[in-house]
């Protein structure tokens, strides 16, 4: 896959907007803030083919970015309390409008905070993959931000905060050193390869 190709192609507000699913896709999921937009930049090596903000709750829409023959889209984050009820609730319908349509989503990348441990919405997100039998992995964001004897911390809580975790595909990734992106970027090929 050539990572340098990149575009933009739509914000959705709206899951009734959603276009059929033609190409393999790949999803990112998350809180509010954890680093969708800023790993997807990084994936590419653009600065800002994904909107960066630092105000949590702003990707209020599902973006999609093609590369090549595969979309890349953008769900928006969950979990941020300053959002109204009814803004919540027009999230909630475009997160499981997507995920419940027809499309060929090849994973969900579910992005956690490696700082803390997963939040309850995380750990609902990790058994709705589940229970639904999508493929999924999870990319632990903000690595950089560890020393060693924390990060080796957080690695060990690990499997107490999160059932099955010994069963599930882990990165750990920043974008701030680039860890684990070619890691990420090996998998994506793999799982999108037989459209090459």
């Amino acid at each position: 896959m050539n990572w340098n190709v990149a575009e933009f192609v739509a914000a959705y507000g709206l899951s009734s907007q959603l276009p059929e699913g033609t190409l393999p896709e790949i999803a990112f999921a998350g809180r509010s803030n954890v680093g969708k937009s800023t790993l997807i930049n990084k994936l590419f090596q653009r600065k800002n083919l994904a909107r960066v903000s630092a105000v949590p709750g702003k990707t209020a829409t599902i973006n999609s970015y093609r590369c090549q023959d595969v979309m890349f889209v953008d769900l928006p984050g969950y979990g941020y309390a300053k959002t109204s009820k009814s803004e919540l609730r027009r999230w909630q319908d475009l997160i499981n409008g997507y995920l419940q349509s027809e499309r060929d989503l090849r994973a969900v990348l579910l992005l956690i905070d490696f700082r803390h441990p997963p939040t309850k919405n995380d750990l609902q997100m990790i058994d709705f993959l589940m229970d639904t039998e999508m493929p999924f992995a999870l990319v632990m964001t903000k690595a950089d931000k560890l020393n060693k004897t924390q990060r080796n911390a957080r690695l060990a809580a690990l499997p107490e905060e999160i059932p099955q975790f010994a069963d599930m595909t882990c990165f750990i990734t920043s974008a701030e050193t680039g860890e684990g992106i070619l890691e990420l970027r090996q998998l994506i090929e793999e799982i999108t390869v037989s459209v090459e």
